[in-house]
């Protein structure tokens, strides 16, 4: 099982998932493809996502049960903590003060 999560993409990496995953809602994709096809459908994604964020998560033979892949920037960063991969959060931007 994979999954592919996506946010402020251009619409032509959209449609290029689309190819090979079933999109269940905007931005998530969804699909069982083969080792060597989530590389590649990786691999288009660092290529297209511009300005946008992702993460995808598969299901393997791990502790948790799952890993995943981020790019991008996100509040939510992936972190090892004695070999389980975690999310850690990033504090808020601060607004800008006015002078």
């Amino acid at each position: 099982m994979l999954v592919i999560v996506t946010e402020n993409v251009p619409p032509r990496l959209r449609g290029r998932l689309a190819v090979w995953l079933l999109e269940i809602r905007a931005g998530v994709y969804l699909g069982n493809p083969s080792k060597r096809l989530r590389e590649f459908i990786w691999g288009q994604v660092l290529e297209g996502v511009e300005e946008g964020n992702a993460v995808m998560a598969w299901n393997t033979n791990t502790e948790s049960g799952y890993d995943f892949l981020t790019v991008g920037k996100n509040r939510r960063i992936p972190v090892d903590f004695d070999g389980l991969r975690l999310v850690s959060f990033l504090p808020p931007d601060e607004p800008e003060k006015a002078l």
